[in-house]
């Protein structure tokens, strides 16, 4: 059998060899596009709608000045009047209860070491007495523990008793007053000066937003919030005592202090409680400068009635709802939903606008965070995850092996 000529011998080798390449080439594509990173899809998102609520219009009387605020919202909610520092009367008891309690701090039940009162605490008692100030009885030797002695100071309002306080904490008044004017200072109370531990002198005195403020410190030390809700107590040797806060317990107030003199009017530092939907919302506000306690009590519950339709729990956003949609190249789709519901405490007319954003997605299973929904609501954000509903999966060797172009094109 003739032997093959040289040049079909090349032309086989060649041909091997070129189908040899082929394969090779083939397999080196194959790997290629299987291993490939899938395109990512972006999100086709939509915006949720900003939400609006009516202002609150809030029945204010028509003589004197106040603020209203709420715990967990800075400031005040609304003012009326001249918003000066005026006389404050014995608001100012509050003061000296906050700077004592920072000296010689309470649990919210715990008794406290023993106050001895003297025959000099009984000549105080007499004095406050001669200048017409308000006073709870005292025997000389009798004890009460600290907080017995800040319930007499401010349950009947007992000015001797905050004297009486002073000179046990401080040593004298005039150590109290350096002590209380450098706490008013720490704290940002520039619209408030102190010149007595009792507030008959008229110098003590205070704008209405700095007494909102020390109102919700009040209401932050547990024992003091616990004093001032108090409407009667019994104290060893004195007996009962009652609060001078006749609001106790109409239209939820449950605090804070009275007080009356020429200069100041009647005035009244007050907290009230009451619930929306789940959450229990806390006013704190001032009436200063009424005519008697009985009207301002009225005015202040007018007030508080005002008030509390502009506290309003919102939906921002259900569970499940979408806000996004997903659609790969290779034809599968998703959406980006909310984690979980969310609302939110809004006050009056406060504003409440929402972003979504997702990243884009390859592939993803269901359920994954694909972004997240951020609303602003005033000065707070509330936060819900945006996850997956659907899968985007591997669309396989078949879809990668014909579609070079998009498999590739962000290369």
């Amino acid at each position: 059998m003739p032997s093959a000529s040289r040049s079909t011998i090349l032309r086989r080798r060649f041909a091997v060899l070129g189908g040899l390449l082929v394969v090779i080439l083939l397999g080196g594509y194959f790997a290629t596009t299987s291993a490939a990173a899938l395109p990512a899809s972006a999100a086709t998102l939509t915006q949720p709608a900003a939400l609006t609520q009516p202002a609150t219009a809030m029945v204010w009387p028509g003589i004197g000045e106040g603020a209203i605020g709420a715990v967990g919202y800075d400031g005040v909610l609304g003012s009326s009047g001249s918003q000066a520092a005026v006389p404050i009367a014995s608001i100012t008891k509050m003061i000296t209860s906050l700077v004592l309690l920072d000296a010689k701090p309470l649990a919210a039940t715990e008794a406290g070491p023993d106050v001895k009162f003297t025959d000099a605490d009984v000549q105080i008692y007499y004095d406050v007495l001669a200048q017409d100030g308000s006073v709870a009885p005292v025997v000389s030797g009798m004890v009460l523990s600290q907080r017995q002695a800040l319930e007499g100071m401010l349950l009947p309002s007992a000015n001797n008793y905050s004297i009486t306080l002073a000179n046990w904490a401080f040593g004298s008044v005039d150590a109290y007053l350096k002590v209380a004017r450098a706490w008013l200072t720490d704290h940002g109370l520039t619209g408030t000066t102190i010149a007595d531990t009792s507030g008959l002198s008229p110098g003590s005195a205070s704008t209405p937003a700095d007494l909102v403020e020390i109102g919700k410190l009040v209401l932050k030390n547990p024992a003091l919030a616990s004093i001032v809700s108090e409407k009667t107590t019994v104290l060893p040797t004195i007996g009962t005592v009652t609060n001078t806060n006749e609001m106790l317990g109409d239209h939820g107030v449950d605090g804070i202090k009275t007080g009356t003199t020429d200069e100041a009017g009647a005035c009244l530092l007050f907290s009230a409680d009451f619930t929306v939907g789940e959450t229990t919302v806390t006013l704190v506000g001032v009436l200063l400068g009424g005519t008697t306690h009985d009207t301002l009590d009225a005015d202040i519950g007018r007030l508080i009635e005002s008030v509390k339709p502009g506290f309003r729990e919102v939906t921002l956003t259900e569970a499940g709802a979408s806000y996004g949609a997903y659609a790969s190249v290779w034809g599968q789709s998703g959406t980006a939903v909310a984690a979980g519901p969310a609302s939110a405490l809004v006050w009056s007319d406060t504003a409440v606008t929402g972003v979504a954003t997702a990243r884009p997605v390859g592939v993803g299973a269901d359920g994954d965070t694909v972004g997240s929904l951020d609303f602003t609501v005033g000065t707070k954000t509330v936060s819900v995850p945006l996850v997956l509903d659907g899968t985007l999966s591997d669309p396989g060797p078949g879809w990668r092996f014909t579609h070079p172009g998009e498999l590739f094109a962000s290369r």
